[in-house]
This record gives structure tokens, C-alpha cells and sequence, in this order.
């Protein structure tokens, strides 16, 4: 006769869960932040309408050594290079603008969680009688 086991059961499971709560209260500095990569963005942008706008604005000469694509790019590394460290340096600008504005305020944090409750008792005891 062979008896079969099913998975082992987790008792504490079943038991009701305590809440626990934990309250505090401190005091965090609030203001506008700028997010750097949308003005490098925009410098980006920028650089690269000033490249195409300087490079196609002037005829292009017979006797000339580079094509315009090639002016178009040889301007555009250093045009877009200066345009995204200028939005950088706006961004930056705003950024130290943006602390002396800054206000400090109260924030309450809660923490909730559940925990197990403690068991009162033994484990069952299984009655087995043969």
C-alpha cells in the first residue's frame, strides 16, 4: 500500500496578515528641473538647419576640390558639435536658475506591508491510526 503526497503546504499562508504601518515626516527641496538631452536635442536641430542653410546658401564654383556634400558634412561636424554644447550650456544656465527658485516643503511618506502573523500554536498533528 502505497500513499501518495501532494506538495507541501505553507500553513503560515493561511494565516491572516498584520498591516504595518510606518510614518514619517521630512522636509525635501522642490523646483523645476530642465531635462538636458531635449535642449542638446534642440541644439542638435538647430546645427543642422545652420549646416544645410550655410553649405546650400552659396553657388557652388567650377574649379572647386570638395563637392558640397562634403562641405555639408566637414561643416556639420563642427556647426552641430558647437550647437549641442550651447543647448547644453542653456540647459545648465536654467538648471542653476531653476535651485534659486527652489522651495522646501513638507512630504509625509506611509509604508504599508503586510506581514505574516505569528503562529499561536504548534503544527497540526496528522491522527493516523492503522
Amino acid at each position: 500500500m502505497s500513499e501518495e503526497h501532494g506538495p507541501a503546504r505553507d500553513d503560515s499562508a493561511a494565516l491572516p496578515a498584520e498591516r504595518v504601518v510606518s510614518e514619517s515626516v521630512d522636509e525635501v527641496t522642490v523646483r523645476r528641473a530642465p531635462r538636458y538631452y531635449r535642449f542638446m536635442a534642440v541644439g542638435l536641430l538647430v546645427g543642422v538647419i545652420i549646416t544645410v542653410v550655410a553649405t546650400y546658401s552659396f553657388p557652388q564654383q567650377e574649379d572647386e576640390e570638395f563637392s558640397q556634400l562634403q562641405v555639408l558634412g566637414f561643416t556639420g561636424i563642427f556647426v552641430v558639435a558647437i550647437c549641442v554644447a550651447l543647448g547644453a550650456l542653456v540647459a545648465i544656465i536654467l538648471d542653476r536658475v531653476s535651485r534659486r527658485r527652489a522651495r522646501t516643503v513638507a512630504m509625509e511618506h506611509i509604508v504599508e506591508r503586510d506581514e505574516p502573523a505569528a503562529a499561536t500554536g504548534s503544527a497540526p498533528q496528522n491522527d493516523e491510526r492503522a
